[in-house]
Formats: structure tokens, sequence, C-alpha cells
């Protein structure tokens, strides 16, 4: 069966994917092509983002929905700025936990916990997610291109009230969610795209912004609030990288981004 984070690997060029994954990535993009583009805009963003709390003092994060980490991925960003950082990535996919123990073997100040977001008691009750909360110092908490995967029947802002309610103060919300309003991608295209990762047992959920400033409730919005992907804080790319708008179709605009600070 295909494997959504396989997918999203393929998508960046990275190699921890199967055939039964490109194909169904083949399948996706014949309906719209500038799917690559999409996922390149949603992790420069994360890059973004993980280099801004690094900035603001924050070295821990806790990655759900993390996939496979590879191809410049939250511990390579983080450790990069400062090597004290230290991450946790947590993902319900046994191949994608298996993938990422064989990365990130030798690294001391990165893991992974195998567990579902929709369950967030088991993720905060693992013991590596435990030890990077206990000692009540800001963590980042990662939900990048994951809970458009969750229904609302899955109560998605439940879960993230959980997570936040166990986040000490100071604590960053990372989020990026897929959209189809004021997207580059006409309905037609939107259907056949969410009917790929149907068939695959992975249903898409696209929200509009008001739904996805839902999910931070409990948090305040850093400047520039929540926007497309590829417009919060571009600068940051440095020299060089795309302007806003500048990729294909406005590739940025599938996807809202934000960060939130809890109080």
């Amino acid at each position: 069966m295909p494997s959504v984070s396989r997918i999203y690997d393929y998508y960046l060029g990275g190699s921890h994917n199967f055939e039964v994954d490109r194909e169904a990535a083949r399948q996706a993009m014949a309906a719209y092509p500038g799917l690559p583009k999409i996922m390149q805009a949603n992790r420069a963003f994360l890059r973004r983002a993980v280099r801004f709390a690094v900035a603001e003092g924050v070295t821990r994060f806790l990655d759900i929905g993390s996939g496979i980490p590879t191809f410049g991925n939250v511990h390579e960003i983080a450790q990069r700025a400062d090597p004290r950082s230290r991450v946790v990535y947590v993902d319900h996919d046994p191949v994608a936990v298996e993938h990422s123990r064989a990365v990130l073997a030798g690294n001391d100040r990165a893991t992974v916990v195998a567990a579902d977001l929709r369950s967030p008691d088991d993720i905060l009750g693992s013991p590596p997610v435990a030890e990077l909360l206990a000692p009540g110092r800001p963590v980042a908490l990662l939900l990048v291109a994951v809970l458009h995967f969750l229904q609302d029947a899955d109560e998605p802002r439940k879960a993230v009230a959980g997570l936040r309610d166990a986040l000490p103060s100071g604590s960053l919300l990372i989020l990026t969610h897929a959209t189809e309003q004021d997207g580059p991608m006409r309905p037609e295209a939107g259907e056949r795209v969410r009917g790929v990762y149907q068939a695959i047992g992975s249903p898409l959920c696209t929200r509009s912004r008001d739904r996805v400033a839902d999910f931070f409730e409990g948090f305040t919005l850093v400047e520039p609030g929540l926007v497309p992907m590829d417009a919060w804080r571009p600068e940051d790319d440095g020299p060089g990288a795309p302007a806003p708008g500048g990729m294909d179709g406005r590739a940025g605009a599938a996807g809202f981004a934000g960060v939130g600070r809890k109080p």
C-alpha cells in the first residue's frame, strides 16, 4: 500500500520510497503537475519556521506526522543552527518509523516515536516526549502537512488542544494545512488529487483559512499571521530565494502556514 510519507519523500526528490508510492504520486501529478512545487513550498516554510524558533531561543522540537526525516528536515536545520537542539519525531506509519530510526542512528539528540496524532495521550505518555516536555522549557510543536489528513470526525481540534495544554508557556505551534481557497488548483484537479489519496486510505480534507485558524486557539499568531506558505517571512530564505507568488502557479497558495506562541 502506498504511504503518504513516502509519496511526500518522492515529491521532494528523496530516495526513501517504493514503486507503489511513485505510482500513486504519478497519478496525483497527472491531475496536478505542480504538486512537487507545493511540497517544496511547504518544506521551505518548515526551514524558515525552525530557524525562527531557534532564533527565539526554542531548541526543543516535537514534530508530529513527521514522515521520513530526510532531505533537510527538522533535526538537520535545528542542529545546524544550534547543536544543542533536541528533536522528537512522531509518526504512525511503521515503515516511516523504521526508516527514521535508520536515518537517526548515532544522533543522540533526535529520536522517533510510533504514535498517532488522533491519540495525543499516547504521544504525551511516550518516554521521549515526556522527557522533552518535563523540564518546562518551551517546545516547538510542528504539525506540518498533517492535519489535512484528519477528517472532522477525527476531532483534530481536540487533538491539537490536548497537545497545546501540555506545552510550557512560550512554546510555539508551527503549522501548515492544505487549502483550495484562492489556491492554484482548479476544483476538478483538486477532486482528482483527493481521489488518489482516498484510494490509498489517506483521504485529504482541505480547509478554509478560518477553519485552519481555529487550530491556533490558545496561541498568539506571530507576524505575518496565517498566510500562504510562500508568504511567511520569505526574506528568511536568503538571497536568490523565489519571491512570494513566483513559484509554479502560486504553489505556496495551496496551503496556509503560521506560527503561534503560547502565552
